[in-house]
């Protein structure tokens, strides 16, 4: 199955503190063959290129709060879930948790229809 598409966040923590369920319900993700952007409140927030391996995605800010970054993350894929792990300080995660001062942020989006 394909990462390609609009997933919407249905969980989220960064360094161990849950998001709120406010933020959560007006973003979302829209994943492409060789481009990302992320969508709050229905305007593009951060846009750039996505680089992806069978267990990893990268993401390259191009435009917005993530211009000039380079986010690595790992993923999982199960039917309309998937799982990322982001590494905001710039290094992979190994593994898919959060704590205090980890500079990681974990999010469970859930498949939108196109």
């Amino acid at each position: 199955m394909s990462l390609h598409g609009k997933w919407r966040p249905v969980r989220a923590e960064l360094d161990g503190e849950h998001a709120p369920e406010l933020a959560l319900e007006r973003m979302e993700l829209h994943l492409a063959v060789t481009t990302y952007a992320v969508h709050f409140a229905g305007e593009v927030h951060d846009r750039g290129d996505v680089v992806y391996t069978e267990t990893t995605i990268t993401l390259n800010g191009k435009h917005g709060e993530q211009a000039g970054r380079v986010i690595p993350a790992i993923y999982q894929l199960a039917g309309d879930r998937l799982r990322i792990c982001y590494g905001l300080d710039g290094t992979t995660p190994a593994e898919f948790k959060t704590q205090t001062g980890s500079a990681r942020y974990l999010v469970t989006y859930r498949r939108q229809a196109e």
